[in-house]
Order: structure tokens, then sequence, then C-alpha cells
């Protein structure tokens, strides 16, 4: 793979700036933030009030644990304008979430606010190795969904080639890949494990392509999964991270020379772990939840959201703004089976270690009598595998899962492409123990 690592004189100064630079920087930024929701959102001057504080009241960036927390379901109770900042003639953009948990929240972005979006997924792209006049091929979905627009934009503000491919069509993607030779793909990581699929069903060898970096984020992935698909294609595999309530992708993103987590662009947003029971703002290098301040939102500034995802804050390396590892699963997505805690991210370590399965994977939970039932299913890696050979890798897997996550499960290998495809986030839990499944 070739050294990507950037030139320091092409990174934005802040990125490398000390900690106490940083940190003035966020507070002033803060206190602009608290008090542009204050005055212009009602829902935050209610919750500020009940709650007993304001924006006067910080004055380091540790009081901003004495302001409440913001829901997925207080965005959702206020659908679908009723948290923006700004009159509705400045807002030049709406997206949504993409819904998979529930009824989508709906964002605006003023021109500041895009112009703020482009410029973090530029740095991200550059930070992943992407450079001006290279060709990013964007397999992210287009439309309410911010991930194709929003790496769209951000590979044009570094000055790169954009290939406006969107989701699906995966023999497509797979011949323009091949056609246009581009030097960065962004997308889902199920989802180019599908057009590796694509490629090996057309023949074709995904380690001659010209790409020499992928970047995947919107759902969890393994370094398991890194490896699978860096050694498939010979390029660097790296991470990016955000959500649409935030600002959109490129929140944080790993930097191609250590790959060690994801470092936060800590200008825009500020991060803190908290105890997802309690509440209590935890110390860096614990694990919990994930909770966002935006800093420079005008549209949509967001106190505090609550994002669900677990993970940790660690130390800068690369640059000197915080990292937060590989988000590990949503506290809000782990199963309790037969009163073990589960996330899909454990059962796809698990798939990852039998050789005879390929990383296409399902897990269907039901009820029988009293009990929970989990099964798993996934694929054989070839079609040349025999009966018995999908069998004992079916037990191997069974083995793993109760040794490694503690929980019993049924484990069905299936036929190479058995399992359900999505050019976008995979399902990978269908519960059958709820009425709606």
């Amino acid at each position: 793979m070739e050294d990507l690592t950037p030139d320091p004189a092409t990174l934005d100064p802040i990125e490398i700036a000390s900690r106490d630079e940083i940190e003035a920087l966020q507070l002033e930024r803060l206190r602009w933030s608290l008090h542009h929701a204050y005055e212009h959102v009602p829902f935050y001057r209610r919750s500020f009030d009940e709650a007993g504080v304001h924006p006067d009241e910080l004055t380091d960036l540790s009081d901003l644990a004495r302001f409440p927390f913001t829901t997925k379901e207080d965005l959702r109770a206020h659908y679908p304008f009723g948290m923006f900042a700004v009159p509705r003639d400045r807002v030049v953009r709406i997206h949504a979430s993409s819904g998979t948990t529930g009824r989508a929240t709906v964002v605006g972005y003023t021109r500041h606010d895009l112009d703020v979006w482009a410029d973090v997924v530029a740095r991200s792209i550059r930070a992943a190795g992407g450079r001006p006049g290279h060709m990013v091929h964007v397999a992210y979905g287009y439309g309410l969904f911010t991930g194709g627009l929003g790496a769209h934009a951000g590979a044009e503000r570094l000055g790169c080639t954009v290939v406006p491919v969107s989701g699906g069509m995966t023999p497509r993607q797979v011949q323009l890949i091949c056609d246009f030779e581009p030097d960065v793909i962004m997308v889902t990581p199920s989802y180019m494990l599908a057009i590796l699929d694509e490629f090996r069903a057309q023949g074709r060898d995904p380690r001659a392509t010209s790409l020499k970096v992928g970047i995947f984020g919107a759902e969890p992935w393994t370094d398991a999964m890194r490896a699978e698909i860096e050694d498939a294609f010979d390029m660097h595999a790296v991470d990016i991270y955000g959500l649409s309530e935030v600002i959109g992708p490129g929140v944080a993103n790993e930097c191609v020379e250590t790959k060690d987590g994801l470092h936060i662009w800590e200008d825009h947003f500020y991060p803190e772990i908290i105890d997802p029971e309690t509440g209590a703002v935890l110390p860096d290098g614990e694990r919990g939840e994930l909770v966002f301040t935006s800093l420079t939102k005008e549209a949509f500034p967001v106190i505090r959201y609550r994002t669900r995802d677990l993970t940790r804050l660690l130390p800068g390396t690369a640059r000197t703004m915080r990292r937060m590892e590989k988000v590990t699963g949503r506290s809000d997505d782990m199963m309790i089976v037969r009163g073990v805690n589960v996330f899909p991210s454990q059962i796809e370590e698990q798939v990852l270690t039998v050789a005879a399965l390929a990383p296409h994977w399902q897990i269907e939970l039901s009820r029988e009598g009293r009990l929970d039932t989990l099964t798993v299913l996934v694929e054989a890696a070839s079609s040349e595998i025999d009966a018995s050979a999908r069998d004992r890798a079916g037990r191997d897997l069974a083995t793993a899962i109760k040794q490694n996550v503690g929980v019993s499960a049924e484990v069905r290998v299936l036929e190479p492409g058995g399992v359900e495809r999505s050019a976008g986030k995979a399902r990978r839990v269908i519960d059958r123990r709820r009425s709606d499944a």
C-alpha cells in the first residue's frame, strides 16, 4: 500500500495546535452556541430554564455538564422544523436521518453550515489519505441521507474529482471503478464487501484496481473487516464518523498514518463520554456513551446530544485533537438474550474468525415460550465448500459465540448470496420478538 502520510504544511493549523489553544477556542465557541440555542430555539430555552442553568453560567468547559441532554426523542417531538434556530428562509438545505431505528429526524443547514460541513469532510478525506486531484468514487446514497452529498461536497472542497455513483447497481460500481480508475472510494463497509463479491463474480482482481484508500462509515465495523478489505484490494481502509443530527459525515476521521482511532474535529464538535445509565460524565479513557455539542452550527445547534454510540475518548496522536475509538455498538441496539448483553459487532468478530464463512451475516431474534433464541444466518465463503464443511463451520461459529460472547446461538450456513444485501446500511438484526418485525 502506498504511503499517504500528509505533508504537515497542508494541515489546518488548529489540527496540530496545543491543547490549551484548542480548549480556549472551544470555550469561546461553546458560549456562543449555548446562547444561540437558548435565544432562538424554544425547546432549549425551556430545557435550560427547567434545569436552572443559563448560558452566562458557563465559565469553564466542565460547566457544560450542568446543562441538560438532548435526545432523538426530543428531535422527533419537534418534527419537522421545531429545532431550527434561524428563520426558514435562511435554511438552504434540509436532510433527515435514515430512520433505521424509528421516525426520521429532520435537520437544516445555512450556507455557513454547508461551508463548515464541506470543510470538515475535506479535512477528513485528507486525513484518510485523499489529496487534491484525486478521483473520489462516492457510493454512499444521495438524497435525504447525509452520506452522499456530504462526501461529495467535502471531496470537491479538497479539490478532488467526484464520481457521484450513489449506492446500488453493484455491477456498474465495479465497471466504473475499473474504467475511471478512482483513487478513493467512500462507501459503507458492508456494501464494500458486496462490491468485493461482485469483483470476484466477474473474475476481476480487486488488487489490480487504482484504489488507494477506502473511507468507510455509517455503520460499525471491526478491525478484522479492515484487514480483510485492505488485503483484498491492496489499499488503506480508514474509518469516518458522523451523524445527521450533529452535521453528517465528517465529525471525526482516522488518520491514514496511524489508523488508531478517529480524531474528532474538536474545533466544531465538543465531545463528552457519559455513563449511559446515570448520565454522569466519565473521564477520558473510560468507555461509555458519546455525547456531542455543536460549536459552530447556525440552523440546527445541538446541545449535549446523546448519540447512543458506545466508545471512549483518548489523547491525540497524529493530530492534537482527541480520538474516539471505533464505535463498539449502540446503547439502544444492544440485544439482551437470556440475560446476556450482546452487540451485533461481537457476532461479526466471531464470524470473521471462521475461514470457511463469508463476512455476510444477519441475526434473527425470536421467542420460544418464555425463552429468547438467537439465530445467526451467515454465508459460506465459497460455493465449493461442501455440506460437511459448512456444518463444521457452523458448529465452530456457534462454539466461538458461546465462548466469547456468552450466549448460545443457532447458526445456519447459507449459499453465497443467501444473506440479504443492502446498498446502504446493512440490516444486521431482525427482532421477531416485536410485533412489527
